[in-house]
């Protein structure tokens, strides 16, 4: 009879090794995934090529809910997303107004009353030091910042949902400061690192130093980014930290610049951004360097409202924050080393998405952990028949 439950518990383990893969199939693939439908105009409404910068409008039309992203080169570079409860909302762009950057009002969201939320995001200054002492301590040797609104900008490049700018000082020589916007319309994750895990209520913006002529040998950079919003500005930096470094090499954390609700834990925006920059636009993890970042400040909303035409347009009051993000770390390449740089953020609404293990990953683990517990019940069962039969042979010995 040996041969017999041998075969029966081969055809066992058989079926439940089937039954694994298909859980596991049906874990990584059947989640159904929320699509947003996404719309893309440049300076819309304008009957003639705005001077000075370009308005870029990407609306991301939802079930029930509408995201309107804008992304401004007229003065700092400026993403601004609103969030309505309608998905029928639309912008509407008083040129005349929003150009003389006078007062605000020259764009609106329509209907006002469906705004829930609206944060944005300035690019004001870019800091340069000289660090001789290769401490990559910013507190003393800068050099007079390079002010983001003062830059000659491109007109915008787009590429489906995404669009580049470029801008420069003749203090560059001929290096440019460039700022690529992405839109989504589902979840994923960018195919170049840092790899960010993206939802279709987030932008990713990447800003990269390419060929600028330096003032000192041993310079590094600093980049400061100033936050936008009405009651609940961006306050407080959050640092989550994770065991998985499967999709940015080396990296275990991720800084979060949040906008969190009155009397709650509740994240209404956000900045994110893993603490990394790169010293190649195609890198290997060589070419990773650190970075790091100074404490969220309250800003001078007059300055800040002056600097960029988006927010001079769009907000009637409103707070600001501020805070520096430096690049490098003592003993590491200084800039010159290979003169590029560049940094990825990303900015939405809600709560920022969180990393997890990858669906391959999940499923070498479950698979891994699943065939020894069928190993083990099988051997169970496999011991328990074998005494049973056991018992039920010597309960019927033949008597002589």
């Amino acid at each position: 009879m040996a041969p017999a439950v041998t075969m029966r518990s081969n055809r066992v383990f058989v079926v439940l090794l089937v039954l694994l893969f298909s859980f596991c199939q049906s874990f990584v693939g059947g989640t159904k995934e929320y699509q947003r439908k996404l719309i893309v105009s440049v300076n819309p409404n304008a009957t003639t090529l705005p001077p000075g910068g370009d308005l870029l409008h990407v609306r991301a039309v939802g079930n029930d809910d509408t995201l309107h992203f804008l992304f401004c080169s007229q003065g700092a570079p400026t993403l601004l997303i609103v969030h309505t409860n309608s998905s029928t909302s639309s912008v509407q762009v008083n040129w005349p107004q929003f150009l003389s950057r006078n007062v605000s009002g020259g764009l609106r969201v329509e209907p006002q009353s469906s705004i829930q939320y609206s944060i944005a995001v300035v690019f004001s200054r870019l800091l340069e030091y000289d660090d001789v002492n290769d401490t990559a301590k910013p507190d003393s040797g800068f050099f007079p910042p390079y002010e983001l609104q003062n830059f000659k900008w491109t007109r915008l490049q787009l590429f489906g949902a995404a669009a580049l700018v470029c801008g420069k000082t003749p203090e560059f020589g001929n290096g440019t400061l460039c700022l690529k916007l992405s839109v989504f319309d589902s979840d994923g994750r960018a195919e170049s690192w840092p790899r960010l895990l993206h939802s279709s209520n987030s932008s990713q913006l990447e800003v990269w130093l390419d060929g600028i002529t330096t003032q000192a040998p041993n310079s590094r950079f600093l980049l400061e980014l100033q936050a936008v919003g009405g009651d609940f500005p961006l306050s407080r930096v959050d640092v989550r930290q994770f065991i998985d470094d499967e999709f940015t090499p080396s990296i275990f954390k991720v800084s979060e610049w949040v906008s969190p609700a009155a009397g709650g834990s509740d994240v209404l925006g956000y900045v994110q951004w893993k603490p990394v920059a790169y010293r190649q636009s195609s890198p290997a993890l060589e070419d990773a360097t650190p970075c790091r970042y100074s404490d969220p400040q309250s800003q001078d909303a007059n300055a800040t409202a002056a600097s960029s035409a988006l927010i001079r347009a769009f907000f009637s009051a409103h707070n600001v924050t501020g805070l520096n993000v430096s690049f490098g770390l003592a003993g590491e390449p200084f800039y010159n080393s290979t003169k590029f740089l560049s940094w990825t953020v990303l900015v939405g609404v809600g709560a920022p998405p969180v990393d997890t293990f990858s669906p391959i990953v999940l499923t070498i683990m479950a698979v891994g952990l699943g065939i020894p517990v069928i190993l083990l019940l099988l051997g169970g069962v496999f011991v328990c028949i074998h005494k049973r039969r056991q018992g039920a042979t010597a309960a019927y010995q033949s008597i002589n």
